[in-house]
Formats: structure tokens, sequence, C-alpha cells
């Protein structure tokens, strides 16, 4: 990836990661499926306003709009429910283990279910040093709890796969502006959770305060709308398994952030398991290995004029 690349993906993963205290404050007062769709939702109508205002038109035709629903199914809805479902029951370091496991996943999807991207044994060392620092990171000690409930397990995994069916399937939208597929997979999300968070929460009877509305909006304008803009940005010109590589940085902005904001302390284990997703990051960079053989590599020889 290139050096643009990869400061959007630091962008991305600070945008993503700051979401989890977003939902932690609103869920104080929101219940989940409500939640949901208001992240949906508020991020769907900024989205198509903005598509309006930057002279973009929305698809008219079924079949697109039938690739949206796909989209927001796979990227939004369905990893979504399955994630706040499953982290009831989970703590949440093994929820996050369990969680980085989307580069793997997608690794594995975008070179067999499309075949667009080569999973070179590079990438896959890369993506498995990467999930091992996040689980020294995170601690070991998280993995104790591995099949304490195995449903729940099933479920954030699940929603890893999706994600991983997601990034590949979002390649088509490629040559779309990104604020316009954006726009739709909300779009598209939001009315697919708009029925759920109507029976089962029944939001009209809810009493919600300034702060609640506040990280409401922080989570649906900026982890969603706007890295979601950014998330199709990278996909486009990286591909589906870098892309997602955003799940590995996670973990180290929810370290750093507590350390700044919190002043929790770090551990040893946690800055050597932030060198190890590096490594893996690097390794799937690939720049330094091919630096380092073109410097061992013997010169060509020059062929000479008779």
């Amino acid at each position: 990836m290139t050096g643009r690349e990869w400061g959007l993906m630091g962008v991305l993963a600070m945008l993503w990661g700051v979401s989890f205290f977003f939902s932690k404050v609103a869920l104080a007062e929101l219940p989940p499926f409500t939640l949901v769709l208001g992240r949906f939702g508020i991020a769907a109508l900024a989205l198509l306003l903005a598509a309006r205002l930057g002279g973009h038109r929305m698809p008219r035709s079924p079949r697109g709009w039938a690739a949206f629903f796909v989209l927001g199914a796979l990227n939004s809805f369905i990893p979504f429910g399955l994630i706040a479902w499953g982290q009831v029951q989970l703590t949440s370091g093994l929820a996050s283990i369990l969680n980085a496991t989307t580069p793997l996943f997608t690794a594995l999807v975008a070179a067999t279910a499309w075949g667009d991207e080569r999973l070179t044994s590079s990438r896959l060392a890369g993506v498995l040093v990467g999930l091992a620092g996040v689980c020294v990171l995170i601690g070991p000690g998280a993995l104790d709890h591995l099949g304490a409930h195995t449903l729940a397990e099933l479920a954030i995994l699940g929603a890893a796969v999706s994600y991983a069916f997601a990034g590949t399937y979002g390649r088509r939208f490629r040559a779309m502006p990104p604020v316009v597929a954006v726009a739709g997979m909300m779009t598209t999300a939001a009315l697919m959770a708009l029925p759920v968070a109507l029976v089962v929460d029944r939001p009209w009877t809810l009493e919600v305060g300034a702060r609640t509305w506040g990280a409401l909006l922080g989570l649906a304008l900026l982890s969603t709308a706007l890295g979601f803009v950014i998330y199709f940005r990278v996909l486009a010109t990286a591909g589906a398994t870098n892309v997602m590589l955003v799940t590995l940085l996670m973990p180290i902005v929810a370290l750093l952030l507590g350390s700044l904001i919190l002043a929790e302390p770090v551990a040893a284990t946690a800055l050597a398991g932030m060198a190890l997703i590096f490594a893996g990051l690097l390794a799937l960079d690939g720049r330094l290995l091919r630096a380092r053989h073109a410097a061992v590599a013997p010169p060509r020889s020059r062929s000479k004029a008779v």
C-alpha cells in the first residue's frame, strides 16, 4: 500500500476505535437495536445530503438498490447485530480478538470466492503475526474464556466472515463515488434495522438526554458516515484484505486512547503486542522485504555492443 493509504488506514482506525466509546455512552439510555437504527439512519441522511450537495445522483434502477441491500446486510446489519448479541456474553478482550480474525477470513474469501486477490505466503504470514499481536496486546488471559459461550463466540466470528464477504463484494462499487456507495449502504441498512427496532425496543417510549444524543451523533457522523467513506476509498485502491487490516490497528487505538485520556498504564506485554502487529503489517506491506531483496540481489550484467 502507498503512504497515503496507510495514513487513511490510521484515520479509519481512530474513527472506528472511538466508536466503542460512543456506543458505551449511548447504550446507557438506548437499547441496542435503537442505537443501530439511529446510527444507520442519521448516517444515511447525512450522506444522502452530502451526495446531493456534491452533485452526485443515487442509482434509480432496482438492480442498483438490490446491490446496496446486499452490501448493507453484509457490511452493516448482519455483523452489527451479531456483535451486539455476542458481546452481551463475552468479555470485550475476547470479542476484540475474535473480531481481529477479519483480515484472515478476508484473505481467504478474496482468494477463493472471488479470486481477485492472491493468497501469498507473505500475506498469510503477515495476517497471522498481526493476529498474534492482538492476542498479546489484549492479554493471553482473554483466551481463557474461549469455549465458555460457544454460540456468542460463533456470532463474533460470523460477523468477521460477513465483513470478509462485504469487503470483497464491495470492490464492485469502486467506480462509484464513495459517498454514493456509503449512502446506499446506510440507507438499506437503516431500512433493515427499522422494523426490528420498532418491534423489540419501542423507541418512542424512550427518554434520551443531551449526552446520549452527542454520543449518537458522533457514532453516526464520524465513526460511521466519515469512516465508511474512507473505507471505500482505501478498498477501491488497496483491496479487501488490506482495508480489513484496520481491525488489527483498532486495539492499538483503544490502548493509546486509554493511556492518553484515562491515564491507564501500558504493560510491557501490550508493547510487545504492538510490535508484533506492526511486524505483521510490515510483512503485508512488502516494501521493506522488496528493498532488502533489491539490496542483496547481484547487479544485472549489461550487454556490450559488438
